[in-house]
């Protein structure tokens, strides 16, 4: 996969869609966790919440793609991406702070989501003052 400086991710507990991209260029890779999370019934009178602990597994992979970005967007429709930041900032700080932000989206194509990352990028880059 060929490092740009702007990342987007999209991410749930099933997958991690990964864009490196710049204004002509992009590259995607999927990164899958090892167990998927299922959907967990609580029964009656049984010990724990019934949720399936996080994937710290999988929150590590998906850093190790996103590690050599400068700026980064992280995007999805449920916890998993807030799980993710939360790893993040507790395993790797340095790149917690590339993270410009963070959004709650629904399902995109590949196209939808990277031309969201694209106008994303476009609009924050032209806001950020040259140093």
């Amino acid at each position: 996969m060929q490092q740009h400086f702007h990342m987007a991710v999209w991410i749930d507990h099933h997958e991690a869609r990964v864009f490196s991209f710049n204004a002509d260029q992009s590259d995607k890779l999927v990164v899958h966790p090892e167990h998927p999370v299922r959907n967990i019934h609580h029964k009656a009178n049984s010990i724990g919440s019934g949720h399936a602990a996080e994937d710290q597994d999988f929150y590590d992979k998906v850093a190790q793609h996103i590690r050599q970005a400068g700026a980064i967007l992280v995007a999805g429709p449920a916890n998993a991406r807030i799980e993710f930041i939360k790893h993040l900032r507790s395993n790797d700080p340095a790149l917690a702070q590339k993270i410009n932000t963070v959004e709650r989206t629904g399902r995109f194509t590949d196209a939808e989501f990277l031309a969201h990352a694209r106008e994303y990028f476009s609009r924050h880059d032209r806001m950020t003052p040259l140093l």
